[in-house]
């Protein structure tokens, strides 16, 4: 089923389609623990677009491959943000377009974070409708210890998910959550076993897809106006988070990671 071109289509995404109309999506650097460089940012920025105008397809499934979901930004496409107004701004609207486009989706999204995710690659993997995640896996928004305002999606949805409290320690500190503690605020739907993580998505996609689609598709729409509520709050982190990438902590943050040592930021 599908079209089976979308693997000539996209360079870091990889797709496999089941005859019950799931298909599976793979975040394919494995590499580099699946980050984001520019192709792989704009691809995932488009790709939830695509499938919702497939008719073939009913659910979508997404994971990583290898031992990580998604290790947020890779570092030479946060420099570039940080050395080019232009790349900042490209960044900007492909971020914007990742939330719009899985909240606009029709076909419901079932995430299964098999490993470490963080920036754009959490914001995949907790906007999705059903996210499914290891007991063990652990991941954060981690945005404060690179210098830079949580942006991607984290102020828009984590408030929803789990609280303000929860919400502010987690993005003010940086810290990492394990699947089990996620699962016990909130923040995910479920957490199992970790070697089942994909097994489990797959098993309540089938389920999904089995359901009347157009009960399933305004259910989502009526659900995801609470973050369409918050949109204004969403562009305006994001909007901050753009502004310190301009500014003189982000750099330190990349030079400080580069140097395995803590970063001495000055504002």
């Amino acid at each position: 089923m599908g079209d089976r071109s979308y693997n000539s289509k996209f360079e870091y995404l990889k797709f496999e389609f089941q005859d019950s109309g799931v298909v599976t999506v793979y975040i394919n650097r494995p590499e580099v623990l699946n980050a984001c460089n520019e192709v792989l940012h704009k691809e995932l920025s488009r790709v939830f677009r695509v499938l919702s105008e497939d008719p073939e397809v009913k659910v979508i499934v997404v994971t990583g491959v290898g031992r990580a979901f998604s290790a947020g930004g890779d570092l030479e496409m946060v420099e570039n943000m940080c050395e080019n107004f232009e790349n900042t701004m490209e960044q900007f609207y492909d971020a914007k377009a990742i939330v719009e486009e899985i909240l606009s989706c029709d076909k419901p999204i079932v995430s299964a974070i098999n490993g470490v995710a963080i920036g754009a690659g959490l914001a995949v993997a907790l906007l999705a409708d059903i996210s499914v995640i290891g007991e063990n896996v652990k991941f954060s928004d981690g945005h404060v210890r690179f210098g830079v305002a949580a942006g991607d999606h984290a102020v828009l949805t984590w408030p929803l998910m789990c609280g303000m409290a929860k919400s502010k320690y987690y993005l003010l500190t940086g810290e990492f959550l394990t699947g089990k503690e996620a699962e016990r605020i909130g923040l995910v739907s479920l957490a199992v076993v970790d070697e089942l993580v994909l097994d489990k998505a797959l098993e309540i996609a089938d389920n999904l897809s089995k359901k009347s689609q157009l009960s399933l598709k305004f259910t989502k729409r009526a659900l995801n106006h609470w973050f369409r509520v918050g949109w204004p709050v969403f562009e305006s982190s994001l909007t901050y988070e753009m502004l310190n990438f301009m500014g003189p902590d982000a750099k330190e943050g990349i030079v400080a990671l580069r140097e395995r040592r803590d970063p001495n930021f000055i504002n």
